[in-house]
C-alpha cells in the first residue's frame, strides 16, 4: 500500500487536537478540506501543520495547509518548512497520480531514507483550484507497517471542501451483455500491452454462468504458447481463502470449531508463550489479527528444504505485537499453521505437507472439479504453464527461472498453490452460489460465510474476515483475495449482490498494476461509472518506468570494485541462514536463501554502503555492508520490526 496524502487545519478546538480518539473521527480543516483522524492516534496542532502521532509515538503524519505554490514540489518544499521549520529533504522521486476524489492535481514525492534510519518519508502534494494541501509522512518504518490501516484511513479520507464521493449504493448491476463483455475484455488486453505484461488468464462469471474464460498474451516471452483458460499459474496468496475453505468444511463435518483452542486440536502448537498460546483459537490463524508482524524473511532468507514443521518452530519464538484483534498485521506462517492443523486432524499419522495436500485434494480441489490445482512444482510447472517475469535492473520486462517461488513451499498453506483460471472461477462460482456448485452442496452457507465477516480493519472500506478481504467499493459490497510472488500477481472478485466474478491471473511483476484498474473498469461498465481505469493503467505505467529508472540512477552496476573486493565469501546468521558471496560469469554473485543474482553497490545518504542483488524480479536483498566485533558484517532489514545480521564466518 501507499500511504501518500494531504490534509490541513482543522476547525476542532486546540484542547481535542492533543487527545486521541477511541474511533476513527471525521472532521474539516480551516478551508474546509474533509479529513478523518485515526482511532487511537493523537493529534495536534503547530502553525500551518496538524500533526497526527501513532501510538508508539515514532510515527507521525502531518497535514499542511499551503495555499498558493508554484508546483506540488514547491508545495511539498513549503510543508516541510513548516513541520520542521527547516528545509526538508530533497525529493528521490516524483511521480504524478492521476487527478481524483475531487483534487485537481496530485504528486507523490520519495525521499531518501538511509538503511540504518529504519524509517519511512514521503509526502503527496493535492491541489484544488489554486490552493495546495501536502501530507507527509515520516517516522518508523516497523510502526508503519504496524499501523498500515490507520495510515490508509488518512489518505482516503482527505478530501477537498465540499466533495462527494461517486457511489454506486442501491444502483442495479447491467446485465453483462456480450458489448459489455467485450468492453471488458478490450480494456484487459490494452492493459496487458500498456503494462507490458506477457500472459493474463482472465474469466467472468454472472449470475452462476460462466460467461468469459481464455486468455490474452503467452505463458513466456519468446514463446508463442498462448495462454488460456487451463494455463497454469502460481496463485499464491489466493491460497489462503482455499485452506479457510477446508476449515469450513471441516467444521461442518464436526472436526473443528471456529471458537477452539488450536491446542485442542494439535497439542503441541506453541505462539510466544503459554498465556498467548492458550488464547489462539482456530479462527485466530487465519484473521490476521493477532498482533503478530509479517515474517516472510524469515523464509525468504531461510536454506532450501526446510521442512513443514518449520512453520511451528518459528511461530513458537513469535510474539504479538499488539492485541488480538486491534491492528491488521498479516502473517503467513499463522495461515500456514492453520492449513497444517486442518492436515493434521484429518491425517494425523502424515507429515504434516503431505498431510495438509491429501486434505485440500480430498475435500477442496476434487469436490470443486479443480482439476489441475496442485502444490506439486513439478506438476505446476509442465505442460500448459505460464513462466514468470520481472524487471531487469534497468527495468525490462524479463523472463525469470521459477527458484525464488520455493520459498514458500514449506509453509504452502499461506500461498504456494498452482490453479487455472478455469480452476480459480469455479472457486469463485462456489463463493457466490454460498457453498453450493452444480446444483451441490459443498460446505455450509453458514461456515462458508463466515470466512467473509467483517474482522480486523485494513483501511477505511476494508476488513479481513478470514482468509478474505471484503471491501465496500463505492457502495458495492466486493469479496476478494490476492496473490503475490516472484513474477506472479493476480486476484479474483466476488460481488454477492449482483452474482458477478471475476479471475486475473498475471505472470510479470507489473501484472500487480493491473489488478485495481480492471475491477474499477468491471465497476464502470456495470454501474456506469466515471471513466478512471485506463488513464490509471497508463499513470501506472508510467510510475513503474520512473521507479526503474530512479533506483537505477542510485545504484553503481557492476558494483564499485573495491565494496566487493572487501567483501568475506562467506556470511551467516544462526536465526535465518547463510549467505554466500561468489565470481560467476565474471561478476560478484549473491546467494541469501532463495535470493540469488549479481550485486550492484550504492551508496547511502548517511554515507554507508548497501549491496543490493540485481536479478530481474521486484524481490530481492538489500544489505548494508558493515563490521561488527572485528568482523565483517552485512545486515539485511525486512521493512517490518525485524532485522537479520550475517556475520563472516
Amino acid at each position: 500500500m501507499k500511504f501518500l496524502t494531504a490534509i490541513a487545519l482543522m476547525t476542532l478546538p486546540a484542547a481535542a487536537l492533543a487527545q486521541s480518539v477511541a474511533a476513527d473521527t471525521p472532521g474539516k480543516t480551516q478551508s474546509g478540506v474533509q479529513f478523518v483522524q485515526p482511532k487511537d492516534w493523537t493529534a495536534a496542532r503547530s502553525g500551518q501543520a496538524v500533526t497526527f502521532t501513532a501510538p508508539e509515538g515514532d510515527l507521525r503524519i502531518s497535514v499542511i495547509d499551503i495555499g498558493a505554490a508554484s508546483d506540488g514540489k514547491d508545495a511539498a518544499a513549503k510543508a516541510w518548512v513548516a513541520v520542521r521549520g527547516a528545509a526538508g529533504p530533497e525529493p528521490r522521486l516524483t511521480t504524478p497520480v492521476p487527478a481524483g476524489d475531487g483534487w485537481d492535481e496530485r504528486l507523490s514525492l520519495a525521499y531518501e531514507v538511509a538503511p540504518t534510519e529504519r524509517a519511512v518519508r514521503s509526502a503527496l502534494a493535492l491541489r484544488k483550484g489554486t490552493a495546495w494541501t501536502v501530507l507527509i509522512v515520516d517516522g518508523g518504518a516497523g510502526t508503519a507497517a504496524k499501523r498500515s490501516a490507520a495510515m490508509s484511513v488518512v489518505q482516503a479520507g482527505l478530501k477537498p471542501a465540499g466533495f462527494q464521493a461517486e457511489s454506486f449504493a442501491g444502483k442495479t448491476a447491467h446485465e453483462l451483455t456480450p458489448e459489455r463483455i467485450k468492453l471488458l475484455t478490450d480494456f484487459v488486453e490494452k492493459a496487458r500491452q500498456t503494462l507490458e505484461v506477457p500472459g493474463i488468464g482472465f474469466a467472468l462469471i454472472d449470475d452462476g454462468k460462466v460467461l468469459w474464460q481464455g486468455g490474452f498474451g503467452v505463458r513466456a516471452l519468446g514463446s508463442p504458447e498462448k495462454v488460456d483458460q487451463n494455463t497454469k499459474f502460481m496463485v499464491a496468496s489466493n491460497t489462503k481463502g482455499m485452506t479457510t475453505l477446508l476449515l469450513s468444511v471441516l467444521a461442518d463435518e464436526g472436526k473443528l470449531d471456529w471458537n477452539q483452542k488450536v491446542v485442542d486440536l494439535y497439542p503441541q502448537f506453541r505462539l510466544g508463550n503459554d498465556e498467548v498460546t492458550q488464547s489462539v483459537l482456530v479462527k485466530h490463524l487465519v484473521c490476521a489479527c493477532t498482533g503478530l508482524p509479517r515474517k516472510d524473511y524469515a523464509f525468504i532468507l531461510a536454506d532450501k528444504g526446510q521442512p513443514a514443521s518449520d512453520t511451528f518452530a518459528q511461530l513458537a519464538a513469535t510474539m504479538p505485537t499488539s492485541k488480538f484483534g486491534d491492528l491488521f498485521q498479516y502473517n503467513n506462517q499463522l495461515a500456514s499453521a492453520a492449513g497444517y492443523v486442518a492436515g493434521y486432524v484429518l491425517h494425523p499419522k502424515m507429515e504434516f505437507g503431505a498431510g495438509y495436500d491429501r486434505a485440500m485434494e480430498e475435500k477442496i480441489f476434487k469436490p470443486l472439479g479443480m482439476k489441475d490445482a496442485t502444490f506439486d512444482y513439478a506438476e505446476g510447472m509442465a505442460g500448459n504453464w505460464a513462466a514468470p517475469h520481472g524487471l531487469d535492473i534497468d527495468g525490462k520486462v524479463t523472463l525469470m527461472s521459477n527458484d525464488f517461488n520455493w520459498s514458500p513451499y514449506p509453509y504452502r498453506p499461506a500461498g504456494a498453490a498452482f490453479a487455472t483460471t478455469a480452476d480459480m472461477i469455479r472457486y469463485v462460482q462456489l463463493e457466490l452460489g454460498k457453498g453450493v456448485l452444480d446444483g451441490k452442496r459443498v460446505v455450509s452457507e453458514a461456515n462458508l460465510t463466515e470466512r467473509r465477516k467483517k474482522g480486523v480493519q485494513v483501511g477505511p472500506d476494508s476488513w479481513y474476515g478470514m482468509g478474505l478481504f471484503q471491501t465496500n467499493a463505492k457502495g458495492v459490497n466486493v469479496v476478494t483475495h490476492g496473490g503475490t510472488l516472484l513474477g506472479y500477481h493476480s486476484n479474483w472478485y466476488a460481488l454477492p449482490e449482483s452474482g458477478v466474478g471475476m479471475v486475473i491471473l498475471t505472470n510479470s511483476d507489473p501484472g500487480a498494476a493491473l489488478l485495481a484498474p480492471t475491477l474499477r473498469r468491471l465497476l464502470e461498465i456495470l454501474y456506469d461509472g466515471q471513466p478512471e481505469a485506463e488513464r490509471d493503467v497508463a499513470a501506472a505505467a508510467a510510475r513503474i518506468k520512473a521507479g526503474a529508472a530512479a533506483r537505477r540512477g542510485r545504484l553503481t552496476y557492476p558494483g564499485d570494485p573495491a565494496v566487493l573486493g572487501n567483501l568475506a565469501g562467506h556470511y551467516s546468521d544462526p536465526a535465518v541462514g547463510q549467505i554466500a558471496i561468489s565470481e560467476k560469469n565474471g561478476a560478484k554473485w549473491i546467494k541469501a536463501g532463495f535470493v540469488e543474482g549479481p550485486i550492484a553497490t550504492r551508496k547511502n545518504a548517511d554515507g554507508t554502503i548497501s549491496i543490493i542483488s540485481v536479478g530481474p524480479g521486484n524481490i530481492g536483498v538489500d544489505a548494508l555492508v558493515g563490521v561488527k566485533d572485528g568482523k565483517r558484517t552485512l545486515t539485511i532489514n525486512d521493512g517490518q520490526q525485524n532485522q537479520y545480521v550475517y556475520v563472516e564466518d
